[in-house]
């Protein structure tokens, strides 16, 4: 009888060999104490985080903690119960609520993660005889709503406006269509030319999904994304995003001004048949939402530590995967397996924590440390993040450039 887990033997292997050089496992960390968004004890070492998706600090915030508290004394641990069941508190209206006022939408669905947002929108809007078309680049929440679903799957080259034309014009005119984008990819850091892109999915009759996950809270004059930024918010039919970056907790959302919207309620499977967010995350999560609204400065104050963190590194020698700071991202190219886990390991005996990303999860065979900025970073821990790296290379024997 085969072992089901046999086929996993070259990862097990892969492993095993990395971690026989001597470095820390990169994805078996824990954090013993999270003091801030930008501060935690790991290994019992003090730690600057910077690599958590905590774009806007929320998760320390007062007013948030503090809701999250009173409805967890007002409406207990959890909601036992699915949405279209007894799983909708008053919190979850009222999160929802907070997310039209924000994306000045009609509607807006809110599911329990991120991943289930996109995975049911993805298997529920296109079906048996219609398309999706997205980017070749795009996350696996997406790729696994598409493989849920019954629509055939058209894939375009990464933020290439001319692939995605002719890929579009392949297809039957008089087929439903479906083009998934995201504002921010979130592996380099780069950002998706919006308004080419809708543009061209509207000459060829498409609907036009979004997935703001990496944008929501600093781009945009109001916060709301890439798309807000690029001007095309009255030709996005969806807008797709988490709690769990510049929110600061848990949990997915759609929006849309769809007139039938509402029916999805009825229809999307990762929305009816999974149990409703606690009531405490909704409460937390629908007065982040509110704050973010009016967060102006540290809108600012987050696009200054990214350029800060884009322009010091690379002035050391280190290799960015995008020329200029174009999200609060920053992925720092890496040779190659053993020397990214090499630089990583450094970086945590240092003091600083990073993400460690390898294939397949980065394109084209890449290995990279993803760094995500915080508008909570203050400016001096920017400089010593920086100093940090240069003190890592050395350490793990990475060249630099000149």
């Amino acid at each position: 009888m085969g072992d089901l887990f046999d086929k996993f033997d070259p990862i097990i292997a892969e492993k095993a060999a990395l971690l026989a050089t001597g470095v820390n496992d990169p994805f078996n960390l824990v954090m013993e104490k999270v003091h801030s968004p930008t501060e935690a004890t790991v290994n019992g070492r003090e730690t600057i985080l910077v690599g958590t998706y905590n774009y806007m600090g929320m998760t320390f915030d007062p007013d948030v903690i503090a809701a999250g508290k009173e409805a967890l004394d007002q409406y207990g641990a959890g909601t036992t119960g699915s949405r279209v069941l007894n799983g909708t508190y008053q919190g979850h209206r009222a999160v929802e609520e907070a997310l039209k006022d924000f994306y000045g939408t009609s509607h807006a669905m809110v599911f329990s993660t991120g991943y289930q947002a996109n995975l049911g929108l993805m298997a529920t809007m296109a079906g048996r005889g219609e398309y999706i078309i997205l980017d070749a680049d795009s996350h696996a929440s997406i790729y696994d709503g598409c493989a849920m679903g019954n629509a055939d799957i058209v894939r375009f080259r990464h933020n290439s406006v001319e692939d995605l034309d002719k890929r579009l014009g392949r297809l039957p005119a008089e087929a439903g269509k479906l083009v998934v984008l995201e504002g921010v990819y979130s592996m380099l850091g780069d950002i998706a030319p919006l308004k080419e892109m809708v543009a061209v999915a509207k000459k060829h009759g498409a609907m036009v999904v979004v997935d703001e996950a990496h944008g929501m809270g600093f781009f945009g004059p109001n916060g709301r994304g890439v798309y807000e930024a690029a001007g095309v918010e009255a030709d996005v039919d969806f807008v797709v995003g988490t709690f769990s970056k510049s929110v600061g907790t848990v949990g997915g959302f759609v929006v849309s001004n769809h007139p039938k919207f509402e029916v999805l309620r009825l229809v999307c499977r990762p929305y009816v048949f999974t149990a409703s967010l606690p009531p405490s995350v909704v409460a937390t999560a629908a007065t982040s939402i509110r704050k973010l609204k009016h967060a102006h400065n540290k809108r600012q104050h987050l696009w200054e530590n990214s350029r800060k963190l884009h322009s010091g590194l690379k002035a050391k020698g280190f290799k960015i995967a995008t020329e200029t700071a174009e999200s609060a991202i920053i992925a720092v190219l890496m040779p190659g397996q053993e020397a990214c886990a090499r630089m990583w390991s450094a970086l945590i005996e240092l003091g600083v924590y990073v993400n460690m990303a390898r294939p397949p999860a980065t394109p084209a065979g890449m290995f990279l440390l993803r760094c995500s900025l915080c508008a909570e970073h203050r400016a001096e821990q920017v400089d010593i993040i920086i100093d940090r790296f240069v003190q890592a290379a050395e350490i793990a024997g990475i060249p630099l450039n000149d």
